[in-house]
C-alpha cells in the first residue's frame, strides 16, 4: 500500500512538473521605458516582437539575447558605451518587456531569425551575444544565418543537462519540451565563438560551460573565465566586456 501510494505521488510531481515547465524556464518582466532609445517592432508568426535599438552609422551591430528573467533595457546604457562602433538590438522575447505572445523554444528561434533578417537589411557585420537562456537562442540563431561573432555568456551545453544536475531525481530527458542543445548543434555554427564563464557561477555549473566549449571544432571556440563573480553579478567585473570587446574588434580599448 505504501508503495503504491509512492509511486501514485512520484508519478502526479512529474505530472506537475511536465505540465508547469514552461513557467520554471522562462520568467517575463514586464515593460520597461527608456525614452532615449527607440523601440522596433518586428513583426512574426502573428507576434509583435519588441527589439531595443541603439542605431549608429556604419555596417557593424550586435543582437542581443539576454537571460530568463533578465529585462534587456538594463544593458542599454553599458552597452552604449562599452561598443561604440555598432548599432544595438537588444531583443524582448515573446511575453517580456512588451512582447506579444508566449515564450517556447520553437518561437523565440523563428523570432531570432526574423530579427536578424532585419538587421541584415542595413548592417553586413552583425554579430550575436547570447546571455544565460540566450545562449541557447544564439547558438540556433548562429547555426541558420551567416553571423560574425558569436559570444556566449553563462552558457551550457544543453537545458537538459542543466535541469540534471538540479533534478536528477526526475527524468527530465523524457520530460523537457524546450531543449536547447546547443552542443548537439556546436559543429553547425561557423563563426569564431567567445564563452565568458563566471567563476563562481552558482546557476550554471562550469562543467556545462566546458562541455559547450568543448563541442565546438577544436580551435574555434576561446573560454575567457572571470573571476570572483558569480551568475547575476558578472557585470561587476570589468574583464567581462572588456573580453567581449576584444572579441568584437571594438576599437578604443578595454
Amino acid at each position: 500500500m505504501l508503495l503504491a501510494l509512492a509511486v501514485a505521488s512520484y508519478l502526479a510531481l512529474v505530472a506537475f512538473v511536465y505540465a508547469t515547465q514552461r513557467s520554471q524556464i522562462y520568467f517575463p518582466t514586464p515593460e520597461s521605458r527608456d525614452p532615449r532609445t527607440r523601440a522596433l517592432w518586428i513583426e512574426n508568426e502573428g507576434e509583435r516582437i519588441k527589439v531595443w535599438v541603439v542605431a549608429r552609422p556604419g555596417s557593424r551591430a550586435l543582437i542581443y539575447f539576454g537571460g530568463n528573467a533578465e529585462d534587456v533595457a538594463g544593458n542599454i546604457g553599458v552597452f552604449q558605451e562599452a561598443f561604440p562602433d555598432r548599432s544595438l538590438f537588444l531583443v524582448n522575447y515573446r511575453g517580456y518587456g512588451g512582447s506579444s505572445g508566449r515564450s517556447a523554444e520553437p518561437g523565440l528561434r523563428a523570432d531570432a531569425l526574423a530579427i536578424f533578417d532585419h538587421v541584415r537589411h542595413h548592417h553586413a557585420e552583425i554579430a550575436v551575444m547570447g546571455r544565460s537562456l540566450g545562449s541557447g537562442v544564439a547558438v540556433q540563431l548562429a547555426t541558420a544565418r551567416p553571423v560574425q561573432r558569436l559570444v556566449l555568456v553563462t552558457a551550457y551545453d544543453s537545458l537538459v543537462n542543466v535541469a540534471r544536475e538540479y533534478f536528477w531525481w526526475l527524468p527530465v530527458g523524457l520530460l523537457l519540451r524546450d531543449r536547447y542543445d546547443s552542443a548537439a548543434r556546436a559543429k553547425e555554427v561557423e563563426a569564431p565563438v567567445l564563452i565568458v564563464i563566471a567563476a563562481e557561477d552558482e546557476i550554471i555549473s562550469r562543467a556545462r560551460s566546458e562541455a559547450l566549449a568543448a563541442a565546438f571544432t577544436p580551435g574555434q571556440a576561446q573560454t575567457e573565465v572571470v573571476p570572483g563573480v558569480g551568475h547575476n553579478t558578472l557585470d561587476w567585473s570589468p574583464a567581462y566586456l572588456g573580453a567581449v570587446r576584444r572579441c568584437l574588434g571594438t576599437s578604443g580599448g578595454d
